[in-house]
Order: structure tokens, then C-alpha cells, then sequence
């Protein structure tokens, strides 16, 4: 595609190395690799920055490119491990073209070495296979649900509390919406207004995938100390 090929032709007007020789990824490259729009690109990782933010207390490199018009625009800098942050939100067919490229750029530094052309040599390690790179992106993941769910760690799934009834979740949760404690809205339960801000209630995360293979956010209802105390004394 000629946009694609523009494109890649742009990243080579940025130094895609830092001053300890660690291979970098503009977010134009990534475009590219994975045949998305870089407006698109651009617009996830920005909504993903304030997250790794959160838990790394830094923000991507934004740097600036010379596009064909020779007006300067932005574009995002990213390490292997920011780029594979980055990478847990596409499809599986374009996180395996960015683990392909990552290995491209690791054996290339490791062949400088061996000539004797890298400045500051490190330690390289080739990626053994392609779960590896996702086992780390996951591992990245997994980290951001933690902090995430540091709340509703320690609170009760309707199924928990049911069961101090002899009620499957479900029933509890039946129970309770005709009690007009919790409505079903945009496919979770949640709280009616009289009950919000009581203290009941926390919401935890998971990541599922949806038929499309993306990797997406839900959220579910779980009841705290006070919430659990709450649903003994309506059921009894």
C-alpha cells in the first residue's frame, strides 16, 4: 500500500535507538506493521498512557516526524516492553507482526555487536517464541488488573454470598432486583439509586476476548463487608 510505504520511509527520519543502544518503535512503525491508520494508533496509546502512567509514574516519548509535506507532526517513541503494553489491545495477526519486527531489531543489534559497531554493548536476548512476547505482554496486563481490582480484592461475587442461603448467584441476584436493590444496565448489575454511595458495592476487572480475537475490558458487581451484612439482614 502506498500510504504504508510512505510511512515506513518516515520513520527513517528518527534515531531509533537511545543513548544505552536500546532498540525503540515509533508508533508510525506500527502503523504500518499492522495496517491500522496512525490516527487510530495515535489515539490508543493515549488512552492506555494514563494507566502506564499510573503504575510506571512516566509518560511515552512523543517525539515529531517531517511528513511529506514537510509539516512536523507527532508521533510516539516506544521501548519493546511500552510497545508491547501497546500490543495487548490489537488482534493476534497484528501482535505477531510487531513480535516479528522485534525480533528483527534484537538480531540486528546482536550483529553489530559481534562486528564490534555497538558503542555500549548489553546484553541481547532473542525472543524464544512468540508466546513468550505475549506471556510478557500479559504479564504487563496483569499488573494494570491488579491495581485496578486493589479495591473489590477482597469483597464477595453474588456466588459467595448465595451460598450462606443455599441460593445459586443468580437467585441471589434475582432476589435482590425485586427488592429494587440492583438493576441489570449496559450488562452488569448495578445499584439503584437509594443504595449508591453506601459503601456496598466494589467492581472488579477482568480482560475477555471478543469474537473479533480483541482483547477487551468487563467489569462485574462484587459486595464488601458492608454490602454482604446488608443482604443478611434483607434475607433474613
Amino acid at each position: 500500500m502506498k500510504q504504508t510505504a510512505i510511512q515506513i520511509s518516515m520513520i527513517n527520519n528518527i534515531n531509533n535507538s537511545d543513548n544505552n543502544g536500546e532498540q525503540l518503535m515509533t508508533s508510525l512503525e506500527i502503523a504500518a506493521l499492522t495496517g491500522k491508520k496512525h490516527c487510530h494508533v495515535m489515539e490508543a496509546i493515549r488512552k492506555m498512557e494514563l494507566a502506564w502512567k499510573k503504575v510506571n509514574e512516566s509518560n511515552f516519548r512523543l517525539v515529531e516526524y517531517q511528513d511529506n509535506k514537510g509539516e512536523l507532526r507527532p508521533c510516539y517513541l516506544l521501548t519493546k516492553t511500552e510497545c508491547l503494553y501497546i500490543a495487548t489491545k490489537f488482534n493476534d495477526e497484528a501482535r505477531a507482526k510487531l513480535v516479528i519486527r522485534w525480533e528483527e531489531l534484537e538480531r540486528d543489534v546482536r550483529c553489530q555487536m559481534e562486528e564490534g559497531r555497538c558503542k555500549k554493548p548489553k546484553e541481547i536476548r532473542l525472543l524464544a517464541c512468540d508466546e513468550e512476547v505475549l506471556d510478557e505482554a500479559d504479564n504487563i496486563l496483569g499488573d494494570e488488573l491488579a491495581e485496578l481490582n486493589r479495591r473489590g480484592k477482597y469483597c464477595y461475587t453474588a456466588t459467595e454470598i448465595g451460598k450462606m442461603f443455599g441460593m445459586e448467584g443468580r437467585d441471589l441476584n434475582s432476589f435482590l432486583a425485586d427488592k429494587g436493590v440492583i438493576r441489570w444496565a449496559r450488562g452488569q448489575w448495578q445499584l439503584t439509586r437509594p443504595y449508591q454511595h453506601m459503601g456496598l458495592t466494589e467492581n472488579r476487572y477482568r480482560y475477555v476476548h471478543g469474537l473479533n480475537g480483541r482483547r477487551k475490558q468487563e467489569s462485574y458487581l462484587v459486595w464488601t463487608d458492608e454490602g454482604r451484612e446488608f443482604i443478611k439482614e434483607m434475607v433474613y
